[in-house]
């Protein structure tokens, strides 16, 4: 994606990686590409306030869908989009995901996963608990 959005002004990309190996890897992947990618060694958790405002996360393989709600919603609640690639299971994963979060949510067929989608959610809001529940 940093490749992508190379030519288009003002846009920046974050990759957060808690491997070392890995963000070493991106770093040097990446390198070419200045000040557009940047790439923090750090924890999800950790790293709202490193990364700052951002207009999109995107994950793949990061967790099911109620705890990566969760991992991403500093950004999420905040007015940001998620685009999350999940597999054949994603239907399970949404339902549960309601049982603490309110969104909008639009399936995208991926392109290269015949059992896949692209979950395009806005909104989210975590839901209220209830008194004995």
């Amino acid at each position: 994606m940093a490749i992508l959005l190379a030519e288009r002004p003002g846009a920046t990309i974050d990759l957060v990686e808690s491997n070392g190996k890995k963000a070493a890897f991106l770093v040097s992947a990446l390198g070419g590409l200045g000040e557009k990618a940047k790439v923090h060694h750090s924890r999800i958790e950790d790293a709202p306030p490193i990364v700052g405002s951002v207009e999109v996360v995107t994950a793949r393989a990061l967790a099911p869908l109620p705890k990566l709600l969760g991992l991403a919603s500093p950004w999420l609640c905040a007015g940001a989009r998620a685009l999350f690639h999940k597999g054949r299971d994603y239907r399970s994963e949404i339902e549960e995901s309601t049982h603490d979060w309110q969104f909008d949510l639009v399936e995208h067929r991926s392109r290269i996963d015949p059992e896949g989608v692209i979950l395009d959610i806005r909104n989210l809001r975590r839901l209220q608990s209830v008194a004995g529940n």
